[in-house]
């Protein structure tokens, strides 16, 4: 198996971390990043921006890891 390095694991995380607002989205109607951040501040939207990015970032992690 091929090691992940540095970039790979903060893709990760900020996938998992944009999976778990989601489901506060989805399951209790409430946006922990807004809440956090502000409602569409310019953090927020980095931190939706940089989930967003990660997560097509995943899409080549997921090829690559899957090869051989």
């Amino acid at each position: 198996m091929k090691k992940l390095n540095p970039v790979d694991w903060i893709a990760i995380a900020l996938v998992i971390i944009g999976a778990i607002n989601w489901g506060f989205v989805g399951i209790f109607n409430f946006d922990l990043i807004a809440a956090i951040f502000g409602d569409m501040s310019t953090i927020t939207r980095v931190v939706y921006s940089l989930a967003g990015l990660a997560g097509l970032y995943s899409i080549y992690l997921a090829s690559r890891v899957g090869k051989k």
